[in-house]
């Protein structure tokens, strides 16, 4: 019985290996492997298809949430507010630039940010609402724009997870002041390595961030500000073009895939699949599915060969770092339900019909086990 990856980046990856290997050798024989032709290019082909001024390519997507909170200006003593129920890269960021993160619940059919519950957060010392488009779904950004615009936050946009989604016809990376993005393998467009960018339609701050990405430096050897080496090179961006060639089809597959999931697993009394929020385009980075034997299943799961996963086993609330916070279990109880509940089974674009039918039938088969 042959094994089935969480997610298969390396047949990913060897389905584009010609088109890679091609576009690698050019950059080697060009001499020029930093912010050159292909960044270049690469950031003018992502600015034109999210609907955005800039993009700024980074080093990677913490870098990327990173710099655009400094460039912002936020720092010690600030409060920005954000989700629990994510990679810890979100509040990780903020901590870095000396600023509190403030963690407000989720929403239990999205699992994003609740912006019925942000206002009731917000305090004099609040700068900022990152809201995390969990999983490939964008957050609910009618509503965390009109608490931003009524309060004078910035809003930015973690999109790490959600490269392709959509929210009432307008992509990801366009629906606050800014967004931050990653390119790590595992992400719907990643590359073979670390990267990340930032997007925005504000001149200024994408003025800034390019002096932060570069040592402060606009002119070589002269600094205006102290900045960071924080760069995508030439290598990873070549990858990336030939990435973004095939991004529409492939996240078409995995919608594909989660919708014949929900078709077959619909009525199953032991686990919950959430629908997809309204008027967005959910780009499943991760197909996630709830149930209250959620450890039970997953050994059963692997039994049969078949990987899956937890996303997140401890929400930020109550990670040790942020014990200071006092944040106690039980004070925002839709997050921690999830982290006790939630699992993520196979999906992706080179998930063959053969394998997504074999943990069907698992999930399937555990009830008749039970």
């Amino acid at each position: 019985m042959e094994f089935i990856p969480l997610v298969n980046v390396k047949q990913q990856f060897q389905d584009t290996k010609h088109s890679i290997l091609s576009s690698i050798e050019k950059v080697i024989e060009s001499g020029q492997y930093i912010l050159g032709q292909n960044v270049l290019e690469l950031e003018r082909k992502l600015a034109e298809k999210l609907g955005v001024s800039d993009v700024i390519t980074v080093g990677n997507g913490t870098d990327a949430l990173v710099l655009t909170l400094k460039a912002y200006g936020i720092t010690y003593g600030d409060e920005v507010i954000t989700t629990p129920y994510t990679f810890f890269a979100t509040a990780e960021a903020i901590s870095r630039v000396g600023a509190i993160p403030v963690f407000v619940d989720i929403d239990s059919q999205t699992y994003n940010i609740d912006p019925k519950k942000i206002e009731e957060k917000i305090s004099p010392a609040t700068k900022a609402i990152i809201p995390v488009h969990l999983f490939g779904q964008a957050a609910d950004m009618d509503d965390i724009n009109t608490i931003a615009d009524k309060y004078k936050l910035i809003v930015i946009e973690d999109a790490c997870q959600a490269f392709g989604a959509t929210y009432k016809g307008k992509y990801a990376g366009n629906l606050g002041n800014a967004a931050c993005f990653s390119f790590f393998p595992t992400k719907n467009l990643g590359t073979i390595g670390d990267g990340g960018m930032i997007t925005t339609s504000d001149q200024e701050l994408a003025k800034k961030v390019r002096l932060l990405r570069q040592h402060g430096s606009q002119v070589k050897y002269h600094h205006q500000i102290i900045g960071y080496n924080s760069r995508l090179d030439e290598l990873h961006a070549s990858i990336l073009l030939e990435m973004l060639e095939k991004i529409d089809v492939w996240n078409e597959k995995r919608r594909e895939m989660a919708n014949y999931y929900r078709e077959k697993l619909q009525h199953v009394p032991y686990i919950k699949i959430s629908p997809e929020g309204k008027d967005r385009t959910h780009v499943y980075h991760l197909f996630c599915i709830e149930s209250p034997e959620r450890d039970a299943l997953m050994k059963w799961l692997s039994q049969f060969q078949i990987q899956s996963a937890i996303y997140y086993p401890c929400p930020l609330h109550l990670q040790e770092v942020y014990s200071k916070l006092n944040y106690r279990p039980g004070d925002l109880p839709v997050a921690e339900k999830m982290a006790s509940n939630l699992f993520a089974v196979p999906i992706g674009p080179f998930l063959k019909k053969d394998e997504q039918e074999r943990v069907i039938a698992a999930l399937l088969a555990f009830g008749g086990a039970t």
